[in-house]
């Protein structure tokens, strides 16, 4: 099968420059790689084809033998006979194409000012731990003592050579048709191991006014220690609000039910009503029916940063007594007895209705 040409197989114009060359063939390698597709022999085939147009073209001898004589003229030179892959040899612009590219895939790459080197530093570890808080803590905000084991390095201990990589900072590994360096996995490209101890430590979580349940507190810092100068890893506590008596929680709205009897659901009253700052007295209107709401502005939670403050809304639930003594039972039977009159407007109007549908 005849070859394409090479221009094509980038996407360039002959006029190319090389920056262009390099970021026409990063595209490719990024999308075809055999890693990034394994098992699909024409995505393969599609990178071999433009690591070979891109090292011709990247070239400045070949780039001009083949824009005079075409394939013929750089038939044997390009790619490096690729049943042997990339081992060796300089691949110039190629190569540092290879670098990037590779950094980007595999997180290894180049570092510093244009070599390959080690990243001493190395940021300790997050931690993760969980508290449990009250309805009114979560609420109005509060302070927690929690104790936390920690990886800290070992006093008067000095790093030791890591084994997998025998502090070269660095494994070779094959990745397709080539060989690649990544930073080792057992000392984060340090080359170094640095004796580390458990120490169990205090502190204390400052929890603030209207935090939600699952939310995370950060504290920077307080996660394990850092090697080689590497900053300490940080703390993430997720806040578990316990179940409360009476509320419920939507955002910084509390919920609340509130029963009331038959009579002051008829009648109306003045009932007390708990709320997270203490009891407050309620009217019910005459005439309240079973599941009405009402909402107590600004006796909600506080706000997260102090913006405000939201509502409690209360249901009302009217409720049926379950034993009666011999006056309640007689008032209720000459309430019934009154009631035949259909005075109450919903119970009215349903029996309408039901009057007109079974005529």
């Amino acid at each position: 099968m005849s070859k394409r040409d090479y221009y094509e197989v980038l996407g360039v114009s002959k006029s190319a420059d090389k920056n262009e060359i390099k970021k026409a063939y990063r595209k490719i390698a990024m999308k075809y790689h055999p890693d990034k597709n394994p098992d699909n022999p024409e995505a393969e085939a599609k990178f071999k084809e433009a690591s070979v147009a891109a090292e011709v073209l990247l070239d400045e001898n070949k780039r001009s033998r083949y824009d005079q004589f075409g394939h013929a003229g750089v038939d044997g030179q390009a790619g490096g006979g690729f049943g042997g892959g990339f081992q060796g040899g300089d691949f110039g612009d190629l190569g540092d194409i290879f670098g990037d590219l590779f950094g980007d895939m595999f997180g290894g790459g180049r570092r510093g000012g244009g070599g390959r080197g080690r990243s001493r530093a190395r940021r300790g570890d997050d931690l993760e731990m969980r508290i449990n808080v009250s309805f009114e803590e979560a609420a109005f905000g509060c302070e927690k003592e929690v104790s936390i084991v920690k990886s800290i390095i070992k006093d008067g201990t000095t790093p030791q050579t890591c084994t997998t990589c025998n502090g070269a900072g660095e494994v070779r590994r094959q990745q397709g048709f080539f060989t690649i360096s990544q930073p080792c996995p057992t000392c984060h490209g340090t080359g170094e191991i640095a004796q580390r101890v458990k120490k169990k430590s205090s502190l204390s979580v400052k929890v603030p006014s209207g935090i939600d349940h699952g939310q995370r507190l950060k504290l920077s810092g307080e996660g394990d220690s850092g090697s080689m100068g590497g900053p300490n890893g940080d703390l993430y506590v997720q806040v578990l609000i316990e179940e409360h008596e009476f509320f419920q929680r939507d955002e910084f709205d509390v919920y609340c039910d509130v029963p009331i009897s038959f009579s002051q659901a008829a009648l109306g009253a003045t009932v007390e009503v708990p709320t997270l700052g203490g009891k407050v007295e309620v009217n019910i209107p005459a005439g309240t029916q079973s599941g009405k709401r009402m909402r107590l502005k600004g006796k909600g939670i506080q706000r997260l940063g102090g913006y405000g403050q939201g509502d409690q809304i209360i249901t009302i639930s009217v409720e049926t007594p379950t034993k009666l003594t011999d006056e309640q039972r007689k008032l209720f039977e000459e309430l019934a007895a009154l009631e035949q009159t259909n005075t109450n407007p919903l119970s009215r109007g349903f029996f309408d209705k039901m009057k007109d549908l079974f005529q």
